[in-house]
């Protein structure tokens, strides 16, 4: 395993624009004072451009499907935006859909293939956010199929390839598995679970819940052909009320509520607000920033491609700088009263987040105590159903869950982990 402690960092430059892009980057938006934000898995910090180009199209009173100059402008938006989804996707073909959140997209896609596609059972795993498991256990019930469940590695904190490829048969009609936990921040292996799943049945249909991962890594739709994703514009230094969803060719040619008079690839019910499309824009827009300091390409996807490569190695630097500490603050490893969940060694294998309790603790007042030390971190709790199922698979009752994102730097990893020191030592 690569070590990435500085190496893989920002320069301080370029941190700097970065920084200088998101809203309330340090700042608390009501006492004004200063803090961290470290919980970029429930939501995201902000890119400013996002929200302030969202908010310009959202004042504009035309409507796209008309034939004067401005309408004609906004279509022109809206596909600009459309395009820079297949650029997130890698998705040269299929079908883009806009829904108000991506639970609901994952729901309602879910049902589509369920109801249409023959078979007598469906695949999931332990580790799925409920919007993806329980939509497989709605429509599982729903259409009498059984519900096969892949359980979790308490290792790794993910879900092994052959725990999910032995789940399938010939008969299993969906296979839904989500892209990367919001827990553990544990990576599933998507491209060998596509391989082996469809060495067993070749027409499988195959849902990823991306919402967790695209903030954080590459998504490849060539090289990793599934039938449909998804993913959250406001977990993704964007704009709430939207969630975008790719589905493949024959996913988008299922009976889905639809406009008749439209084309089988056109699933759209109705108008998306233009600004979220440019907000989506802008998101694509930084990430090709990005990469545009790391390589010459003009090709948008491969800017796009470098750029969220050099966020993941930021993040995997960030990440081993919080657990193995720096110069000059112990890192959480080595924090005796802390204890690190699901700590699998190869950080290549992880987003940026971070379960941990403290000794004598409640998940709860630590939260609290964190947040009068102007730290936002959050508790997952098995008493909530967001967590309770995941959780339980790892033997665990909560852990105090910690997400930066690549825009923190090296200072805010070490003020966190002096105050946690701090914790520690005040509940002794």
């Amino acid at each position: 395993m690569v070590k990435l402690k500085t190496e893989a960092l920002f320069s301080e430059e370029l941190l700097s624009e970065i920084r200088g892009r998101f809203a309330y980057i340090d700042i608390d938006p009501l006492k004004q004072n200063k803090r961290l934000f470290f919980d970029n898995a429930g939501g995201s910090l902000k890119l400013k451009s996002a929200n302030e180009e969202f908010a310009k199209y959202d004042l504009i009173p035309d409507h796209p499907l008309r034939e004067h100059e401005t309408a004609k402008y906004l279509v022109n938006v809206e596909q600009k935006g459309e395009r820079d989804i297949r650029t997130i996707f890698n998705a040269k073909n299929g079908s883009i859909k806009t829904y108000l959140t991506a639970s609901q997209a994952i729901f309602d896609i879910t049902g589509v293939i369920a109801e249409n596609i023959e078979g007598t059972n469906i695949v999931t795993t332990a580790l799925e956010h409920p919007s993806a498991y329980d939509a497989a256990k709605f429509y599982a019930n729903k259409f009498g199929k059984e519900l096969r469940i892949a359980k979790t590695n308490r290792v790794t904190g993910g879900v092994d390839v052959e725990e999910i490829v032995k789940q399938i048969d010939n008969e299993t009609c969906l296979l839904s598995v989500i892209y990367a936990s919001n827990i553990s921040g544990a990576i599933l292996d998507i491209e060998t679970i596509v391989d082996e799943a469809r060495k067993i049945k070749p027409d499988l249909y195959i849902i990823v819940d991306a919402v967790q991962h695209a903030p954080h890594g590459i998504i490849d739709i060539e090289n990793t052909p599934i039938d449909a994703t998804n993913f959250a514009p406001y977990k993704f230094f964007g704009v709430k009320g939207s969630g975008i969803a790719y589905l493949s060719d024959r996913a988008a040619k299922l009976p889905h509520h639809r406009l008749y008079g439209k084309e089988d690839g056109d699933l759209e019910l109705g108008g998306s607000a233009t600004g979220h499309f440019a907000a989506i824009s802008e998101i694509t827009d930084y990430v090709c920033w990005i990469g545009s300091k790391f390589s010459k390409e003009v090709d948008r996807r491969s800017l796009y491609v470098e750029g969220m490569t050099r966020i993941s190695l930021h993040e995997r630097a960030l990440l081993e700088n919080m657990l193995n500490g720096t110069d000059k603050v112990k890192g959480l490893r080595s924090i005796q009263g802390v204890t690190v969940h699901l700590d699998y060694e190869d950080l290549s294998k992880r987003d940026l987040i971070i379960a941990i309790s403290i000794d004598g603790l409640d998940y709860k007042e630590a939260v609290k105590q964190y947040e009068a030390e102007n730290i936002i971190v959050y508790e997952r709790v098995a008493s909530s159903i967001y967590s309770k199922r995941m959780l339980e698979s790892f033997g665990l009752d909560g852990v105090i869950r910690v997400s930066p994102l690549h825009c923190n730097s090296i200072e805010e990893i070490e003020e966190f982990l002096e105050i946690t020191q701090k914790i520690v030592m005040a509940n002794k």
